[in-house]
This record gives C-alpha cells, sequence and structure tokens, in this order.
C-alpha cells in the first residue's frame, strides 16, 4: 500500500444545487441539494486516496472549531491519519461556499482561515520522510508556509528519496511565478491546471508551456485540461495526450483533486504514467458525476471499472 503525505490546505466546503441565481433581499430560493465536504488541494485529494486504497498521513493546519472538528471526524472515518493536522488558536478553520451552477461551474466564496497559519514547524519530517509520496496541494494561499519553507520541504523530501507532486491554487498575482519557480527542480510530478500553468508562465502554446516548467526542473508536467483530458510530458518521453471520460456534469469541484490521487495510486500501483493518468482521469470523471469534491468514487475496483467501460471523449 503507498503511503502518502498529504500536506497543504484545509477546507469545508459547503455547496448547494443548482444556482442560477441570487435571490434578491431575504427572499428564498429552492435547491436540489446541499452538502458538506472536505476539500481542498490537498484535503480533498487524501479523501480520494484514501477511497482508492493508499495509505495517507494529512498534514496542514485548522482552527479550534466545529469545522476544524468536522474535517478530523470525516478524515479518520476514512481511515485516514490526522496526527499532523495543527490546531490554531485565535483563526477559524477555513471554508468555502460554493453556489454549483447548473452547468457544474462553482463560483466561490472563500475564507482562508488557519490555512494562512500552516508554518514549518508544524511539519513531521519523520513520517515525510518515511513516505513512498508527498504531495503538496495550496500553494498561493498558505502565505506563512509558501516561498522557501515549501521549497525547503520539497527538496528535504527528494533527498530521503521521496516521490514528489505538486499541485496549487493559481491566483493571478505578479509574484505567483516567484513562489513557484524555486520548487520546480524538487517537484517529481507537476500537476496543475493547464490554464493555471499558462496564468504562470504568460505563455499560450501548450507545448510552449511544457517546455517552460520542464527546462525550470519538473521532471514530468501533468496538466488537467478538464473535457480536453489531460497531458503528461517529460524531456525524456514527450508528451502523452489522455482524453477525458464520458459522463454527466453534476459539479467540477474536486476534480482536479481526484485526477490526482488517481495518478499518485497509479503510480504506487507500479503503473506507468500513461496507465496512472487514466486512472486519474477516470477519478475525476466519478467526482464530476455527483456534488462535493468526495461524490462518485467508492473505492479503487469500481474506478479501474469504469475506466475500463468508460467512453472517452474525442481529443482535439
Amino acid at each position: 500500500m503507498t503511503t502518502v503525505v498529504s500536506l497543504g490546505i484545509h477546507i469545508v466546503d459547503i455547496l448547494g444545487r443548482p444556482v442560477t441565481e441570487i435571490p434578491p433581499g431575504q427572499n428564498v430560493d429552492i435547491l436540489e441539494e446541499i452538502r458538506i465536504t472536505v476539500a481542498g488541494t490537498a484535503a480533498g485529494t487524501s479523501i480520494d486516496l484514501a477511497k482508492l486504497g493508499a495509505n495517507v498521513i494529512a498534514m496542514g493546519a485548522l482552527g479550534k472549531d466545529e469545522l476544524g472538528n468536522f474535517i478530523v471526524n470525516t478524515m479518520q472515518s476514512y481511515g485516514i491519519d490526522t496526527h499532523g493536522l495543527r490546531r490554531k488558536e485565535g483563526v477559524q478553520t477555513s471554508a468555502t461556499m460554493l453556489p454549483i451552477r447548473p452547468n457544474g461551474e462553482r463560483p466561490a466564496l472563500h475564507v482562508p482561515g488557519a490555512n494562512g497559519e500552516l508554518v514549518w514547524e508544524d511539519l513531521d519530517l519523520e513520517a515525510i520522510a518515511n513516505a513512498d509520496v508527498l504531495h503538496v496541494g495550496g500553494t498561493s494561499l498558505m502565505p506563512k508556509f509558501d516561498g522557501e519553507p515549501t521549497v525547503r520541504v520539497l527538496k528535504y523530501a527528494k533527498e530521503q528519496g521521496v516521490t514528489t507532486t505538486f499541485d496549487l491554487v493559481a491566483i493571478d498575482r505578479p509574484d505567483l511565478l516567484d513562489l513557484i519557480e524555486p520548487c520546480l527542480p524538487y517537484i517529481d510530478y507537476f500537476m496543475p491546471g493547464l490554464d493555471e500553468a499558462r496564468m504562470m508562465c504568460k505563455l499560450e502554446d501548450r507545448q510552449d508551456v511544457i517546455d517552460f516548467f520542464l527546462d525550470r526542473g519538473v521532471g514530468h508536467t501533468v496538466f488537467k485540461m478538464g473535457s480536453e483530458g489531460s497531458s503528461i510530458a517529460s524531456k525524456a518521453d514527450g508528451e502523452i495526450r489522455l482524453p477525458a471520460f464520458e459522463a454527466p456534469v453534476v459539479d467540477s469541484t474536486g476534480c482536479g483533486d481526484a485526477y490526482c490521487a488517481g495518478f499518485i495510486v497509479g503510480l504506487g500501483l507500479g503503473w506507468d504514467v500513461a496507465a496512472a493518468g487514466r486512472l486519474g482521469t477516470a477519478a475525476a470523471g466519478l467526482v464530476i458525476t455527483g456534488l462535493g469534491s468526495d461524490a462518485g468514487i467508492v473505492n479503487l475496483d469500481e474506478t479501474i471499472a469504469f475506466m475500463k467501460e468508460a467512453k472517452e471523449l474525442p481529443l482535439s
């Protein structure tokens, strides 16, 4: 069983669907569904990893509040080791309200909260050194951990022989690339959305974007592209394009996190990057069929079955 430390942002999502407009004044609109879930590029990935059979250690920061209790209790119910979650005084657990549109789009109202309080001293370095994979998720929303501490933990993991994967929340800010670029030589699998990668490097052509990040030291670019599938590339093997799977769209929240989880589990099974990417695609395809980042995925066997049976969307 692959052991993964999932380090970064932990968020409680409150989601409702379908939302076509916010009622004026104090009027009420009737929805079909409202859910509360554990989410974020670290925490949401942790849940999916656990469902797919990985041994998961969560690391991040929570408030000393009921939202934090919800994250801990939910993670523990999936068998996730939560000893690396630090409870912070005087700040709430990060949370997002998501009014999901009928087409699955998800505008967000977000409180950064305790994610902004994660610091180097919060880390369990022994757990990281003993893991198979360190997944870092959430750079740009962790102001006390972004930059030098993130570089430091990725470098430390590489020195211990740990595989590193990296996802982020790309906010269009002038220093975004400054935060990311020093991390790149220590990242085995760089896994943002393609549009996020374009935002960082200010390039448009996909091959130019791939070359930009490979030239700066990442082992593989793994770009998530929504209905266009994904792109996996390395200097040795060039680019592989993988199609998305056909699935009814309910809510796109957490699809990227699910892709990361499936990809990591595929690598842990000894699969090549193309097969791992297909498992990631299947995980994302299942999540999009329900409300919230924990929807759709049941276990590894059912995800593999979906991967084998689902219809592929055409590549453009």
